[in-house]
């Protein structure tokens, strides 16, 4: 019987929001080293697995630049710092049903966490380039 063929896996995006220093003030610093290994267990399967390409970190510091020719430059971070993104991890799976599953196996959810989950695309709605030009499309098998 032949095997259906499976497409390529999907890039998604997992951001992280409401996970600043204050969501574990409340912590001990047991508590604390728990939930890092467990959040480390949990990135460090999802890379063993393939499934996580990368993930980073970023600074509560955050410059905002809008307005024509960039003319507003407003420097954070800001009260709303619950709304900005904090980290992500970039994943490459089947569709969006799986990188929910994943999300859903954070341990940073029983502490406030909130992760938005975002399909990455080839194609952007203005005809923007989003590769180099003369880069070639990259499909993992």
């Amino acid at each position: 019987m032949p095997t259906e063929p499976t497409s390529p896996p999907a890039p998604y995006m997992l951001f992280f929001r409401n996970s600043g220093p204050e969501n574990h003030q409340h912590l001990s610093p047991a508590q604390r080293q728990a939930l890092v290994t467990r959040w480390n267990a949990w990135f460090e399967g999802l890379v063993a697995q393939g499934k996580a390409v990368e993930g980073q970190p970023l600074e509560l510091e955050t410059r905002v630049v809008s307005g024509a020719g960039g003319a507003r430059v407003v420097d954070g971070p800001f009260p709303e710092t619950k709304e900005a993104i904090g980290g992500y991890v970039k994943l490459l799976v089947s569709g969006l049903e799986e990188a929910t599953t994943i999300a859903q196996q954070h341990p940073g959810l029983d502490y406030g966490l909130i992760i938005e989950v975002r399909q990455m695309t080839p194609d952007c709605h203005l005809g923007v380039n989003t590769k180099p030009s003369g880069a070639k499309d990259v499909h993992v098998h």
